[in-house]
């Protein structure tokens, strides 16, 4: 898979990953560019780690269903790090 590929991948899974999650998550289309990249990274390591398979081609369900996941977990560590304290 290319670069502008795995770009377009990572923007697409991050967006997915945003609208699956409840709640509202800040940042706009670059944090959702670098998360969804970084969770693409993830999810290849842990479906390599795991399943003993990566990040293949493009248009591969697999690709996406892990590229998805490992946008999720970014998120949500992104969210729990970047979450303000609630005062009362």
């Amino acid at each position: 898979m290319g670069f502008l590929a795995f770009l377009i991948l990572g923007l697409i899974a991050g967006a997915i990953a945003k609208a699956i999650l409840p709640g509202k998550q800040g940042g706009g289309w670059l944090i959702t560019l670098v998360l969804g990249v970084v969770g693409a990274l993830l999810g290849g390591w842990i479906g390599g780690m795991i399943f003993g398979t990566g990040l293949q081609e493009f248009f591969s369900l697999q690709t996406w269903l892990l590229a998805i996941g490992g946008a999720l977990i970014v998120l949500l560590v992104y969210g729990m790090i970047t979450k303000r304290g609630v005062r009362s």
